[in-house]
């Protein structure tokens, strides 16, 4: 319990209740700093978790970034570079020397090396990896070989594996006396002569097995596996759906490479909901609150620009109206409503369908059965809303009407928003597009379009019979 209330009282006199960096931290360290004063610094983050050394990081200004890891020494932990965003963490392997960079990921699990190491210039990590020993640089290069985003970059090659034909005894002694072993693991992979992968015994089942059985009796020959190559949303998407806590990597000869662990499975759950939260809203995916103004400006114009046609389109359908609209202002002052409520629509059905691709829990066996829901929904909405609003619209223009035609207009809106919010994620999906990134200039310009169709086509309609 006492240890409980001293990392609590540490976490407090770094943290304040919301989870924000006390200012007096961030002076000090800025005071520190600025007086090149290394031993200051080494006792702020002595106790620190990486985690909190990388916000620190973060709140510094750019140029004492750098300046605080060159003072620190071998005293700074670069796993917290792996706690920054991508810029502040591009910027501070800019200003650092390779031979600072060799120095600090030479103790690194590979995938937090290999994360650093990642987005540097091909000729850096040439550099660096020379200045490494001849069994780190094998590693770090065999995880940079590896695609992007793909397990084999985000494996860990530390692993116990041990022969088949051991005895539990043999395998625990082993775990207890070798000293170059992992520091945490979940699972005893079983390997024969060539390292390829037969199965996996937990711990929890080692450690109630008797001494005397043979290790593959107890294994789990059926044990999920992934591929190296594979990319890392599905392997937090397995990892996930069958609650592992770890998971072999093997090679395409179905060697043992590595092992995903599930607080790296964490990371790529946040990364993809980030990026698909971020296209949804037309940011750029790896933006970040650090990136420069003109950097942000370039990646937000293209959608800005998108939203620009679809917007010429809707005013060319209004148009089309001018006499209409002419004829009774009031149509005018209830557009918006109508492009209002049918782009919020469309937004809420396409966000849920995007998400729910992402997360393949939405595909060919029940996408029929979802359309009709999201139909359905779409329609119940817009009769509620058409009663709500068509009578408010008729007791304020004295137009019983003026109350029918949006009550109509807004029933047909919700109804094509809700049906276009999963229809278009789906199609794009179904051509290898992004649904994310694309879905929303499209469903904004349809529930738009119809909308105004809708509404004032029925509005034309009645003027005419009146």
């Amino acid at each position: 319990m006492s240890d409980v209330r001293e990392t609590t009282a540490e976490a407090n006199s770094f943290r304040d209740t919301d989870g924000e960096i006390w200012p007096s931290v961030v002076e000090r360290a800025t005071r520190a700093i600025q007086a090149g004063d290394g031993e200051d610094l080494r006792d702020l983050v002595a106790d620190l978790h990486e985690a909190d050394v990388g916000s620190l990081l973060e709140a510094l200004q750019p140029d004492d970034r750098p300046r605080l890891i060159s003072l620190l020494g071998k005293n700074f932990d670069f796993t917290a570079l792996t706690e920054v965003d991508d810029t502040v963490r591009e910027e501070i392997l800019e200003e650092l020397s390779n031979d600072e960079v060799a120095e600090g990921v030479r103790d690194l699990d590979v995938d937090d090396a290999v994360y650093i190491l990642e987005d540097l210039d091909h000729s850096d990590q040439a550099e660096i990896l020379e200045k490494l020993p001849a069994l780190e640089r094998i590693a770090l290069q065999r995880g940079l070989d590896y695609p992007e985003d793909s397990a084999g970059r985000r494996m860990q090659t530390d692993c116990i594996a041990v022969p088949p034909f051991w005895s539990v005894r043999q395998t625990v002694d082993y775990i207890r006396d070798t000293p170059d072993l992992p520091d945490t693991f979940y699972e005893v992979f079983i390997v024969d002569p060539a390292h390829r992968l037969l199965g996996a015994v937990p711990l929890d089942k080692l450690m109630r097995a008797r001494w005397g059985d043979r290790i593959d009796s107890i294994a789990t020959e059926d044990h999920q596996r992934v591929h190296a190559t594979d990319d890392q949303e599905n392997v937090a998407l397995l990892m996930q759906r069958y609650n592992l806590v770890s998971v072999p990597v093997v090679d395409d000869s179905e060697r043992l490479v590595g092992v995903m662990m599930v607080d790296d499975i964490v990371d790529v759950l946040d990364e993809e909901a980030d990026e698909d939260l971020k296209a949804l809203g037309g940011v750029k995916a790896d933006e970040e609150l650090s990136d420069s103004v003109w950097y942000t400006v370039k990646g937000r114009f293209p959608w800005l620009f998108a939203n620009l046609l679809t917007a010429l389109i809707s005013a060319s359908v209004i148009d089309t109206f001018e006499a209409s609209i002419q004829a009774m202002v009031a149509l005018a002052v209830l557009m918006p409503i109508v492009a209002s409520m049918g782009g919020n629509a469309g937004t809420q059905t396409m966000t849920v369908t995007v998400r729910a691709i992402a997360t393949r829990q939405l595909g060919r066996a029940n996408a029929w059965r979802v359309i009709r829901r999201e139909m359905t929904v779409g329609l119940m909405n817009g009769l509620g809303f058409a009663l709500l609003l068509g009578t408010m619209a008729a007791l304020w223009s004295g137009v019983p009407g003026l109350g029918v035609i949006i009550g109509l207009a807004l029933m047909i809106v919700l109804t094509a928003a809700a049906v276009g919010g999963i229809l278009i994620p789906l199609a794009l999906h179904r051509l290898k597009i992004d649904p994310a990134v694309s879905s929303g200039p499209f469903v904004t310009t349809v529930t738009d379009v119809i909308g105004f169709f809708s509404f004032l086509g029925i509005a034309t309609l009645w003027l005419s019979r009146s």
